[in-house]
């Protein structure tokens, strides 16, 4: 005995197609919110974005920290009266020629930045992960009798200089890190890019 051929095939082609199309317009929509689950969070990319900084108010000799990507930056209008010292005393560093490959070109210079006289540091310690605390003027200090104005991490004692440059001899290891930034305008500075497209 031979299988009756269906009655209507031609309505049997149209459910299935029919069904498998909604089948994978289902499929498609159920996984979705698994899709979306591995996308970072508003907050998590707010958290990586470039932040821009006004620095109209910012005095010479003054210091700002600005919040990028969890970690405090700090920003330095760095005095003119210390600018010489900057190219100078050259031998208490530990890293005198910038030669740091990690950091950017414009961060292996003698200001560390991409305009004279502001100063931008990840204001983290290189050496445990501390918070160096800045000393701005030129003046003898508990911890160097020969201090000329910079950063001074009180945990362990590693001293940087105004442009985040390591002394020799301290338990940090390294620069300051220099995060990527640059300037939008005279006095806006966009830290978290380097104005690359």
């Amino acid at each position: 005995m031979q299988p009756k051929s269906p009655p209507n095939p031609g309505r049997r082609k149209f459910l299935t197609y029919t069904t498998s199309f909604l089948g994978i317009i289902g499929a498609f929509f159920t996984a979705i919110p698994f899709v979306s689950a591995f996308k970072p969070s508003a907050k998590a990319e707010a958290a990586g974005a470039p932040v821009k900084v006004d620095l109209s108010k910012l005095l010479p000799g003054e210091m700002m920290t600005v919040e990028w990507r969890g970690r405090p930056v700090f920003v330095v209008n760095i005095p003119k009266e210390n600018k010489n010292f900057i190219t100078k005393n050259l031998e208490r560093l530990a890293d005198p020629n910038m030669e740091d490959p990690s950091q950017p070109d414009y961060a292996r210079n003698d200001i560390r930045s991409r305009k004279e006289g502001i100063a931008v540091l990840t204001g983290v310690c290189t050496h445990l992960g501390c918070a160096p605390k800045y000393y701005p003027e030129a003046k003898p200090e508990d911890f160097d009798s020969n201090w000329q104005g910079g950063f001074f991490c009180p945990c362990h004692g590693s001293k940087f200089d105004l442009v985040g440059r390591v002394y020799a001899n301290v338990p940090a290891p390294t620069n300051l890190v220099v995060p990527p930034h640059f300037f939008e305008k005279d006095n806006l500075l966009v830290i978290g890019s380097d104005g690359v497209s």
